[in-house]
């Protein structure tokens, strides 16, 4: 039995190795060289390449892609003009006189520009429930539609926006910490928090048709929607994009800055190909590519928080929904008695 054992691993180590397998294997045969050593880049930027041959195999090829995006070089140079931005693997296929191995260099590509700063203009307030711990906002029809957190508190609500009356609500089970949630061919979505299940209710009637369960997504933070998926945030710096009729994760954004990646994002709202996502315990609100990740804009909600009554639970502004009706922005925060309708203005 022992003498088969070795047997096999024997063979599985010569398998293993005529495959190129393994990256230290193809590290000492090839390396990618990018312009001054960096590893940060953005979005369009061209950068000098080079492959190190330190053996001095005889190359027949190369080629160069990043999500599959094939990156053609121009006088030893690539342009990074791929479609999503954040932590990437840029892949040299090369092809060589004993065969065809995969080297790989790990880099980040940030947004092309800084983003621009926004403030407010407040149009109208209105009552909200002070006992509301906000976790989730959306309008369908001119009514809006909330989801509160914490253990033993968490609700699904449709409000009546205008007088803060409660129209209909059902509460969680005191295990689960409801997030946010989004309304998409008449079904409602809802996310708990760290308990890694998400709720599907009917609109009409707020009945519970199913259940569904995270994968690789760490956490139910933020939902919203494009009008065919469902999009997500789970606390970290990737939005990931859901099929509405699975619910799997098929691929994520990751947001960032030109200056870095940035992993705040919360509570979402989806406009016009912009995702509009408060930032978590700040109060802030961003304002960013949903196809490429780009931040392109920062809304400063400073002074907001001061409006509403000042008590023990008051908590931080979280909560933003918008009227396609009125074309404008409705946010709130945590335990404020004050739901406010405000334009976004360019600083």
């Amino acid at each position: 039995m022992k003498r088969f054992k070795y047997i096999a691993l024997g063979l599985f180590s010569v398998l293993f190795v005529s495959c190129g397998g393994g990256n230290s294997t193809t590290s000492k045969l090839f390396k990618i060289q990018l312009e001054d050593n960096k590893s940060e880049f953005q979005q369009n930027q061209t950068v000098s390449i080079d492959l190190r041959n330190p053996k001095q195999k005889t190359i027949n090829s190369v080629s160069y892609s990043i999500d599959g995006v094939e990156l053609v070089p121009n006088d030893g140079k690539i342009t990074l003009n791929i479609p999503t931005l954040g932590n990437k693997s840029l892949v040299a296929k090369v092809t060589y006189d004993d065969g065809t191995v995969d080297v790989t260099k790990n880099i980040k590509v940030l947004a092309s520009k800084s983003p621009e700063i926004y403030t407010y203009e407040v149009l109208n307030e209105y009552p909200h429930d002070i006992k509301a711990y906000t976790q989730g906002l959306e309008f369908h029809n001119d009514t809006l539609y909330e989801s509160t957190g914490r253990n033993g508190q968490s609700s699904l609500r449709k409000v009546d926006y205008k007088s803060g009356k409660i129209l209909k609500q059902i509460d969680l089970d005191k295990t689960f910490f409801g997030e946010g949630i989004t309304i998409l061919n008449d079904k409602i979505y809802q996310l708990t928090w760290q308990s890694g299940m998400g709720f599907i209710y009917s609109l009409d009637d707020f009945e519970k048709i199913d259940t569904f369960t995270y994968d690789q997504s760490r956490e139910g933070w933020g939902l919203c929607n494009d009008g065919k998926n469902l999009l997500k945030s789970d606390g970290t710096e990737k939005i990931w994009n859901l099929n509405p009729e699975t619910l799997k994760e098929e691929g994520y954004i990751e947001t960032v800055t030109n200056r870095s990646i940035f992993n705040k994002t919360n509570e979402l709202e989806y406009v016009d190909g912009k995702i509009y996502a408060n930032v978590y315990l700040k109060e802030s609100m961003m304002i960013i590519d949903a196809q490429s990740g780009a931040i392109e804009g920062v809304v400063n909600f400073g002074g907001l928080k001061e409006k509403v009554k000042q008590h023990a639970d008051l908590d931080v502004l979280n909560g933003v929904a918008y009227h396609p009706g009125r074309k404008t922005f409705f946010v709130t925060g945590k335990n404020w008695d004050k739901l406010f309708e405000v334009n976004i203005l360019k600083k």
